[in-house]
């Protein structure tokens, strides 16, 4: 057997259920079940469970990535095992283990987590690299959650650009539909997923497949119980197979958002002629389960439409709107979505536009978070391992919210803080010693103008130690690796790397 991955074959099959899908909706896809089983499949598959920390955590059959790679037949043995055992049809997937693990900014609440076996990631991941392309080609433009090279900015950024001002005037869109589904994945109807998986799917064994992973128990304190509803918890498959059952809030909105490969201005001119006969409009961005719609209309309008979006979530996909948490917003009040507070405002030159804004709740939270760590019980602890804790949360924190309006008055606000806490936290630290000592001890200076702490070689990271950026939004065409050469997609990765996003170059000639 090889011991590297072709991944060469997984892309150009790939590419080619991709196209063949896009080319004609109405295609049901079999002979499927051969390409999830072929050892180049389940070799790549276990290459991109082993990217994963979560390959070190077993399932309930205790397996986990360490305990595989030290069998006598290793991997190899392994997955040659495994693809027998779908191939003879004896496959059968193993109830997941549940954690409970704390929500976050919310004390005392719990989300659970499914941990399926190694086998089980490892099956579900060649499923999800069959089946992806083809609905792939389904998904709406305007859905970004859990889709290849989507982002939460992009779903951010594409907001924002509905409420920016435009050469004919600010924008129509007033009111805003914050919509929040009780308890989504836990409750999508398995009958009406495998619906809308059929209208795809001819082939029985990977119907039967993705049935017996909806099916698979979950054991919880020791005792195992079968789902009627909801898909797999902690699965690799399960966002895809959200997406395709939330397909349809973005058919339902699909009159006035681009519809799949279709260009955005033909969904504009159907929105422009619509607002011309004095109809509302509307413009949904979704994010997994999480999703807004803008209307350009009257408040009662879109008060309408929520009673109305309820109703069909509850008939069509058997789904509930939370009363309490789906809220109708004025755009220049401003509302949260995905961390971010999006809001209309005037800008500097007097016009209304979008901008993506820190909430305030966040920056209170991670001042909290941080406190937390620096407290008067913690300073039996060194410095240095306050920083290993503090930094990487520093790091992913002001990443996420360079792109904000704001953001580097926010992170100087905050650096200057971060600096008083620690400089508070040493003095506990060290009661008998005076200020000019602790500086002398720790103190340090980062090029020529910023003074920070640090011990040893770990210096304190700061909020604004890496800028801020703006994030562009890239439209509705967005490269996922499969359709580059049909949407006339290119991009320089290496600009990538260095911008943060990919970057628009226009068309391949």
């Amino acid at each position: 057997m090889p011991n590297l991955v072709n991944t060469d074959f997984i892309l150009d099959m790939q590419r080619k259920l991709y196209r063949w899908s896009r080319k004609d909706p109405d295609r049901v896809f079999s002979d499927l079940f051969n390409l999830v089983c072929d050892w180049r499949s389940l070799q790549l598959a276990w290459d991109q469970l082993c990217r994963n920390k979560g390959s070190k955590t077993p399932g309930t059959d205790g397996l986990n990535r360490r305990k595989i790679e030290e069998r006598p037949d290793g991997v190899e043995g392994f997955l040659i095992e495994v693809e027998a055992t779908l191939r003879s049809g004896q496959y059968r997937p193993q109830p997941v283990r549940q954690r409970l693990i704390p929500k976050p900014g919310k004390p005392g609440k719990f989300r659970p987590l499914g941990i399926p076996t190694l086998t089980d990631r490892l099956v579900q991941m060649a499923l999800k690299n069959v089946l992806e392309p083809i609905f792939e080609a389904d998904f709406y433009p305007n859905s970004y959650g859990f889709r290849r090279g989507r982002s939460t900015l992009d779903a951010l950024t594409m907001i924002k650009k509905q409420l920016d001002a435009t050469k004919v005037g600010p924008s129509k869109f007033d009111f805003v539909i914050e919509a929040d589904i009780k308890g989504c994945f836990d409750n999508i109807d398995h009958h009406l997923l495998m619906e809308r998986i059929r209208k795809r799917i001819g082939d029985n064994k990977v119907l039967r497949l993705i049935l017996s992973f909806l099916k698979a128990g979950i054991m919880a304190e020791g005792t195992v119980r079968h789902p009627i509803a909801g898909t797999p918890q902690g699965g690799i498959i399960s966002p895809l197979l959200s997406n395709i059952i939330l397909t349809d809030i973005d058919v339902r909105y699909g009159r006035w958002t681009p519809r799949p490969g279709e260009p955005a201005a033909k969904a504009a001119r159907r929105r422009q002629g619509d607002r011309q006969k004095g109809l509302s409009t509307f413009y949904a961005v979704r994010y997994a389960d999480d999703f807004v719609i803008l209307i350009s209309g009257t408040q009662e309008d879109a008060i309408n439409e929520k009673s109305r979006l309820a109703t069909f979530l509850k008939e069509e996909l058997h789904l509930e709107l939370s009363e309490e948490k789906t809220l109708v917003t004025k755009a220049e009040d401003g509302f949260e979505f995905l961390g971010y507070r999006v809001i209309k405002e005037r800008n500097r030159h007097g016009r209304m536009s979008g901008n993506l804004r820190i909430p305030p709740g966040k920056l209170k939270a991670i001042r909290h978070r941080i406190k937390q760590m620096t407290t008067r019980t913690s300073t039996g602890q060194s410095l240095e391992d306050i920083l290993r804790k503090i930094n990487p949360i520093i790091t992913g924190w002001s990443n996420y919210y360079r792109y904000a309006t704001g953001a580097s008055k926010n992170f100087h606000d905050l650096d200057q803080w971060l600096w008083e806490r620690i400089r508070l936290w040493m003095l506990k630290k060290h009661p008998k010693s005076k200020g000019r000592a602790v500086s002398s001890l720790y103190a340090r200076r980062v090029g020529n103008s910023r003074g920070t702490w640090g011990d040893g070689r770990l210096i304190l990271r700061s909020f604004a130690q890496d800028g801020t950026k703006r994030f562009l939004c890239r439209g509705t065409r967005v490269s996922n690796g499969w359709n580059d050469h049909i949407d006339g997609l290119r991009y320089y990765k290496e600009a990538a790397r260095s911008k943060g996003s990919y970057t628009w170059t226009g068309k391949i000639q």
